[in-house]
């Protein structure tokens, strides 16, 4: 007689250059995860280690070395069609209580290790993958953008990128400027400023398919050490432009099994009222509507009320949080997608976003949208 089948392999996934599966193996519930580069299984193993003394993070329960890379196996959490991610919580119409009761857990825990293992580190010793290897000699800004020019965009607004600092920048009513190669200039010279950050133990990469409901952390290679400036921009950026919008927009097949993603993209998709350039006042319109549901709203407000305030309290009283954020949000508009390589109404409003990052008057309360949320009955 046939003994019973004791392996249960589900659908292959693949979130950028790695490959997802989930396995059932005799009573045990698997992720198994394939790297292709063992560089990066390395930080992966070694983020996980660090992560997993302060954070609730699946176990991980082997590690193999193959051709090509490596198969990392986890744990596997109750994951499954819309839901377990914060993205499923994101995902709906209107903010539950089960949103905000996890954006308290988040937020609690988060404030509690960063101030605990909060220290003021030589950038040497932080997580560089994110921020500083991209802004560096050879890294994405230069890969992207070094030599290249581009439209604003192409048919809207025609005027070539290198050209826009000679153009006042009418955007929603205010009058900016944006010198392109200046920008460019000025974030390579500031992560290449040999100045310490306050850095702290965190994930390095919050994004809302990195954070596991009921709450726990995935995603490894960039745990350690991170800049707090920097895991504040990501995760504000990420909840404000990428997750609702560019990342599901670009990359549908990550969201495979979190469909509802797909049916929200137009609550959080940026929409242009009015572009136009004249070239005889060297002048440039633009007016766009940021949208954005109410509960990623929700989520950024309780983030911002809960977390960045207080620990901006302990560490940088008296300091404009502005100026600690501006550099690192303008990396995450241009050294996670190649701007040259989007449509042009996306490149035309992460432009404008772009400026407004860059100007003395950037407000991150204003920028982000982090509104009054009122908290339900619980």
């Amino acid at each position: 007689m046939a003994g019973r089948t004791h392996l249960k392999v589900g659908p292959l996934r693949r979130f950028t250059r790695n490959l997802l599966v989930s396995v059932d193996c005799f009573n045990q519930q698997l992720l198994v995860k394939y790297t292709r580069t063992p560089s990066e299984a390395r930080d992966e193993i070694r983020g996980h280690a660090r992560l997993a003394q302060h954070y609730r993070v699946p176990a991980l329960r082997a590690r193999l070395r193959v051709p090509g890379g490596y198969i990392l196996t986890y744990e596997r959490l109750p994951i499954g069609p819309d839901r377990g991610l914060l993205l499923d919580l994101l995902n709906a119409h209107e903010p539950s209580s089960e949103l905000h009761i996890y954006m308290r857990q988040l937020t609690t825990a988060y404030r509690d290790v960063i101030l605990t293992t909060a220290r003021l580190a030589d950038q040497s010793q932080v997580v560089r993958k994110l921020y500083w290897d991209r802004a560096a000699p050879g890294g994405r800004l230069d890969a992207y953008y070094r030599g290249q020019d581009f439209p604003v965009a192409a048919g809207i607004i025609d005027i070539p990128v290198s050209h826009l600092g000679t153009y006042a920048l009418n955007i929603n009513g205010q009058l900016l400027h944006l010198d392109w190669a200046a920008t460019l200039r000025q974030l390579h010279n500031h992560f290449a400023t040999p100045e310490p950050v306050w850095a702290a133990l965190t994930q390095g990469d919050p994004t809302d398919v990195n954070l596991a409901h009921p709450l726990a952390w995935l995603d490894y290679d960039t745990a350690g050490p991170n800049s707090i400036a920097g895991e504040f921009a990501n995760f504000l950026w990420y909840t404000s432009a990428l997750g609702g919008w560019l990342v599901p927009t670009h990359n549908p097949s990550a969201f495979a099994d979190h469909r509802a993603t797909f049916d929200r993209i137009a609550a959080n998709a940026p929409r242009i009222l009015r572009a136009a350039a004249d070239r005889t006042t060297n002048t440039v319109d633009i007016d766009y509507a940021w949208q954005l549901s109410a509960p990623r709203r929700t989520a950024i407000n309780a983030y911002w009320e809960q977390l960045v305030l207080p620990v901006a309290e302990q560490l940088w009283a008296g300091t404009n949080l502005a100026d600690l954020l501006r550099p690192y949000v303008a990396m995450r508009i241009l050294a996670v997608y190649n701007l040259a390589e989007l449509a042009p109404e996306e490149r035309l409003v992460l432009l404008a976003r772009l400026a407004e990052v860059m100007s003395p008057s950037f407000d991150p309360v204003t920028y982000f949208s982090p509104l009054e949320s009122p908290c339900p009955a619980l």
